[in-house]
C-alpha cells in the first residue's frame, strides 16, 4: 500500500485472492488439516515436524514471525484451557525454543483435540485470516467496512474451494508460491513507518 500497488477495493482483493491462492491455501491450510490429524492420532512428532516444515517455507522473516507470534497466543490460550495434554507438550516445545510453533499448527492441533469438523476448521481458519487482512486494509485505506464486507463476501467460494481441496491432502502436498507478497513483507522490515508486524 505503501508503495501504491495496493490503492482501493480492487486491489486489496486482488492482494487477498493472491494470498488465499499462493499461499493460506496451498500451504496453511494442509498445514492445518495436517496438524489436525496428527494431533487426533496423538503424533506430536507429526506434528513438530510439520512446525518445522513450515518455518523452512516462510521465506520471509516478517511472515514468519508473525505466523509464529499468533500460534505462541493461540497455544497460551489454549493451554489455559482444560484441553488435551498433547497441546501441553506442544506448547512446552515451543516455550524451550525446539519447535517455532507456528498458528496453523497451533490451530490445527486444538482442532484436532477437540475433534473439530475438519473441513469446518479449514474454512473458519482461511476466513479468519481474510477478515484479519481486510480488516488492516480499512485501517490503511480510505475504503469504509461495507466494501470490506464485499471483499470478504467476493472471497467465500474461493475459501470454501480451497478449505475443501486440503481436506485430503498430506504433508508432501504442502507448496507456496507468492515471490511478490514475499518481496513485498522483506521490504516492510525497513519500512519507516509501520504499523503491522507483516
Amino acid at each position: 500500500m505503501q508503495a501504491g500497488e495496493v490503492r482501493d477495493a480492487t486491489g486489496v482483493e486482488a492482494f487477498l485472492r493472491a494470498y488465499l491462492e499462493g499461499s493460506a491455501g496451498p500451504m496453511d491450510a494442509v498445514v492445518l488439516v495436517c496438524a489436525r490429524r496428527a494431533a487426533a492420532q496423538r503424533n506430536l512428532e507429526a506434528c513438530l515436524a510439520l512446525d518445522a516444515d513450515l518455518d523452512a517455507m516462510k521465506a520471509a522473516s516478517e511472515l514468519r514471525e508473525a505466523s509464529r507470534q499468533m500460534g505462541r497466543q493461540t497455544l497460551r490460550v489454549a493451554t489455559h484451557l482444560p484441553c488435551d495434554p498433547l497441546l501441553d507438550e506442544f506448547a512446552k516445545a515451543v516455550s524451550d525454543e525446539i519447535t517455532p510453533g507456528h498458528h496453523p499448527v497451533a490451530f490445527g492441533m486444538i482442532g484436532g483435540a477437540l475433534n473439530w469438523d475438519a473441513l469446518e476448521m479449514t474454512g473458519a481458519y482461511l476466513y479468519s485470516t481474510s477478515a484479519a487482512l481486510v480488516g488492516a486494509s480499512l485501517r490503511l485505506l480510505p475504503l469504509g467496512q461495507l466494501a470490506g464486507q464485499h471483499i470478504v463476501w467476493n472471497t467465500q467460494p474461493l475459501i470454501a474451494d480451497l478449505a475443501e481441496t486440503a481436506q485430503n491432502k498430506l504433508e508432501d502436498d504442502m507448496w507456496s508460491f507468492a515471490p511478490a507478497l514475499e518481496i513485498a513483507g522483506m521490504r516492510h522490515a525497513r519500512l519507516d513507518a509501520r504499523l503491522f508486524r507483516s
